[in-house]
This record gives structure tokens, sequence and C-alpha cells, in this order.
């Protein structure tokens, strides 16, 4: 079975997944080994939904202040961002932009 990236474990959703896991394991109501194949399931399951569900396009414009590549990793740092989508627009101080190779990691 290929690996996937682990990235969405830190977002909102993948924090209270990994939250409960530790709840039930300690209650003893599941293995460690389980919670580490939900993890991976959640994975798998969270990059093929937003690789096939999301179709939103958005333009973005800010400065660039850092940038870096690392084992097929890119993470950009963004100051003053603007995000502009099809009917409304965000901005923020700062994002933190992680861009991962499309093919997962193991994948030929």
């Amino acid at each position: 079975m290929p690996s996937y990236y682990e990235l969405y474990r830190i977002s909102t959703l993948g924090m209270a997944l990994t939250d409960s896991l530790d709840e039930l394991i300690q209650a003893g109501h599941i293995t460690p080994q389980l919670a580490m194949e939900v993890l991976g399931q959640f994975d798998k399951s969270i990059s093929e939904a937003l690789a096939s569900k999301v179709k939103a396009k958005a333009v973005m414009k800010g400065h660039l202040h850092t940038y870096r590549f690392c084992d097929d990793v890119w993470t950009f740092i963004i100051k003053n961002p603007t995000f502009k989508f099809d009917h409304d627009s965000a901005s923020a101080d700062k994002v933190k932009i992680i861009a991962c190779n499309a093919r997962r990691p193991g994948e030929t």
C-alpha cells in the first residue's frame, strides 16, 4: 500500500481525530495499532477527496518572504497575501503554503 502525506493531520479535523483516537486508546477501547490504521486511512481519504472534489480556484498576490524545498516538499511564507475567489476575497498578515509532489511518497 502506498503511503500518503501526513500534512492534514495538523488541520482542525486531523487534530480532532487524533485527540479522539488518543481518548479511545486511553480508555482501552482500541489498540494503538488500530489508531495508526485509522490515521493512515484518514491521510488517504482526505488526500483523495481534496484532489477529486475541490474545484475552486483562487488568485493570490502578496510578498514572498521565505521559501524552501526539502524532501520533495515546497514551503512558502507569503506576507500580506490577498486571495481573490469567484465572488469573494480575503486577506491576512501572513500565510504558510506547503506544496507536495503530486505523486505520493513511495509511488513510481
